[in-house]
């Protein structure tokens, strides 16, 4: 049974507006995830995301929740939705990207990834096994598959090995996958990774493979670590149009306003990405007039509303100069008045992307959005 269905799709692109169903709710795509790396999307309560952010999904980490909390404790709980009181979908990440970034403190080997902690040291070890029982426990609606992220620059003969062997890793997921049940009552979804670098060649192998296993959801990691974004935006198109049409596609890790945008017109459904919080906490904030860093002093007496369009309480009730006043004063609401704007702002782009698609106008409304959104204010 196909989980997606697409309801409409822009004639100048190949963007699309589709529908993702899952245990905890219906996703209307495209979409951006806040990123809930341990239980938690940093700086903002959970009924902010609900009410003044709606988000539909969040992301949440493999790797960190294994840490902490631990799989006891999110098994007596009874998976990360009760431990956190989160009653819409959950996708984690499995760690594969962790892999990647904690390169001094790993060794990979065919039958999985020995780690030190970087909370303590002590030692662990992921197999793509490991990787699904973990999942099982932590009970995400959508879970994926262990991979290797290769980094950028890539030599052309690891880049090919680790993509094999993310392959093989695959097949040892789905296995394990189907050997197991759901622990809570609920389905799962598995979402096996394309691998293969900036090279074409490795990317279409990858796709065709990936697209052979039929899963319900696809996605595309090891993109957005460093390349050119032209770079990327070329292996996400190569990829999308091998990857099958009738099943969503997630570009893991991207990104920025218009690196969503854009990849929206390669025809991908789903986002992540930790800037939003991240930039928020040092004074960066997304807007739909453009980008402002609320520390300049230019905002100081600036006593408009934050954001005019996106209709969040804290966009429509907070001044420039108050978020500005409250960084200059060192106050922690501070970031949490920016996190929800950035937030607020990010699902407003998709929410609207999503119209555009289904009113004809996507690409239209592109070629208008992009200047203004991604100037400095």
């Amino acid at each position: 049974m196909n989980a997606f269905t697409i309801k409409a799709k822009d004639p100048k692109s190949s963007a699309r507006a589709g529908v993702l169903k899952t245990a905890h709710g219906n996703i209307e795509t495209p979409i951006f995830m806040p990123v809930g790396t341990v239980g938690s999307v940093k700086g903002v309560h959970i009924e902010e995301l609900k009410i003044a952010i709606e988000a539909q999904i969040i992301l949440g980490n493999t790797y960190h929740l294994y840490l902490r909390p631990g799989t006891e404790i999110l098994k007596k709980a009874g998976g990360l939705h009760q431990f956190m009181n989160w009653d819409r979908p959950i996708l984690t990440d499995s760690g594969g990207f962790q892999v990647y970034s904690l390169s001094h403190r790993r060794n990979i080997k065919e039958k999985g990834v020995n780690f030190n902690s970087h909370i303590d040291g002590s030692k662990h070890f992921f197999s793509p096994e490991g990787v699904m029982d973990i999942q099982r426990i932590i009970g995400a609606d959508i879970i994926m598959a262990f991979d290797e992220c290769t980094p950028y620059p890539c030599d052309y003969d690891y880049a090919k090995s680790s993509m094999e062997m993310t392959h093989r890793w695959l097949k040892r997921c789905l296995t394990r996958f189907s050997e197991t049940e759901p622990l809570y009552g609920y389905d799962q979804i598995l979402a096996p990774i394309v691998q293969g670098s900036t090279f074409k060649d490795l990317r279409m192998a990858s796709a065709k493979y990936i697209a052979d296993q039929d899963a319900p959801m696809n996605a595309i990691g090891g993109l957005s670590v460093g390349e050119p974004h032209e770079e990327m935006y070329e292996m996400t198109e190569l990829v999308c149009d091998i990857l099958p049409k009738d099943k969503p596609r997630y570009l893991m890790g991207v990104g920025k306003p218009e690196n969503i945008i854009e990849s929206i017109a390669l025809g991908i459904d789903m986002f992540d990405c930790v800037l939003p919080t991240r930039n928020a906490r040092h004074g960066l904030i997304y807007t739909t007039q453009g980008v402002m860093n609320i520390k300049n002093a230019k905002f100081k007496d600036d006593f408009t509303v934050i954001d005019t369009e996106v209709s969040s309480i804290p966009s429509q009730t907070h001044t420039r100069a108050y978020l500005h006043h409250l960084f200059r004063a060192g106050e922690l609401l501070g970031g949490q008045i920016a996190s929800l704007q950035n937030l607020s702002f990010f699902l407003w782009l998709v929410k609207t992307a999503r119209k555009e698609i289904i009113a004809g106008t996507f690409s239209e409304w592109k070629a208008h959005i992009l200047p203004i959104i991604t100037q400095r204010i």
